[in-house]
């Protein structure tokens, strides 16, 4: 039986590695597999899953509007698709994920999720809180502090390196936005940038 997975981790923990090396391995088999990623996610090529290692693969890219369960579906009807990989699932409406539901259950494609888990200010995004509700399986993926413990938790950073604590739930970026960190540190970053603000 089909099943819908999450994984889900901090920033720089392998997701898109994870994901490529995934879609590797149904391809080697001879199986098609559909990519898709997010459209706000410009940080290199639309419509491209890439990798911090160099790794890349073409993706459909979608945005809120899109109704992947359709496009899946217009495809699976004239070719057997084996896997859907979503890449950047936490920019998923909460209907995108019944979507990928359906594909499971229903269609029998099984669905694998890639994202992040919170923002950084360590509040779920929709797209994710709809995925922990709905997947069959969560999977975290580990990344690593600064500290050596295990990073939980995205800190935003603005150009000289100092926590963020306000601002739009969504900025895209990398490592110069964005530091993954344990909540210990996280919350110590920005109880820092709080007193040094005066708040």
């Amino acid at each position: 039986m089909a099943k819908l997975y999450f994984y889900y981790a901090s920033m720089n923990a392998g997701k898109s590695t994870t994901l490529l090396q995934a879609d590797f391995n149904y391809r080697e088999r001879g199986m098609t597999t559909m990519l898709f990623t997010a459209a706000i996610d410009d940080r290199f090529a639309a419509g491209t899953i890439t990798s911090r290692i160099g790794l890349e693969a073409n993706a459909i890219p979608f945005e809120g509007k899109t109704d992947i369960a359709a496009i899946v579906a217009e495809r699976h009807a004239h070719e057997k698709i084996a896997c859907v990989l979503v890449d950047e699932a936490q920019f998923l409406t909460s209907a995108q994920v019944d979507q990928l539901a359906h594909l499971a259950d229903v269609v029998g494609i099984p669905v694998l999720a890639y994202g992040l888990r919170t923002d950084f200010q360590g509040q779920l995004f929709p797209g994710s809180a709809r995925l922990l509700a709905l997947a069959d399986s969560l999977i975290e993926l580990k990344s690593v502090c600064e500290c050596g413990r295990k990073a939980t938790m995205n800190l935003r950073v603005d150009e000289q390196g100092r926590a963020v604590v306000e601002g739009a739930q969504t900025e895209i970026g990398g490592n110069d936005r964005y530091v993954a960190l344990c909540r210990r540190h996280f919350v110590a970053a920005r109880q820092a940038a709080r007193q040094g603000a005066g708040e």
